[in-house]
């Protein structure tokens, strides 16, 4: 196998974990959404732990992206 095609794959197999954290997000989102909904006098209470679950979804998204580029570059 060719050196350049080993590292175009070995990125796209770290990116994957980009997709995770999408979902991760959506989840943070959808089931704060279903909370406030269901108790909207929780909504001051319940927004920074949403924002702490957002934050850290996310910042596995950009250590799954910076993997992927170090591999690249």
């Amino acid at each position: 196998m060719d050196h350049d095609a080993a590292k175009l794959i070995g990125a796209g197999l770290a990116a994957i974990g980009v997709l995770g954290g999408g979902i991760g997000v959506g989840q943070v989102w959808a089931q704060y959404m279903n909370a406030v909904a269901r108790n909207p006098s929780m909504e001051a209470k319940l927004r920074t732990p949403a924002f702490l679950g957002f934050a850290l979804s996310e910042a596995t998204s950009l250590f799954a992206l910076v993997i992927a580029l170090i591999i690249l570059f």
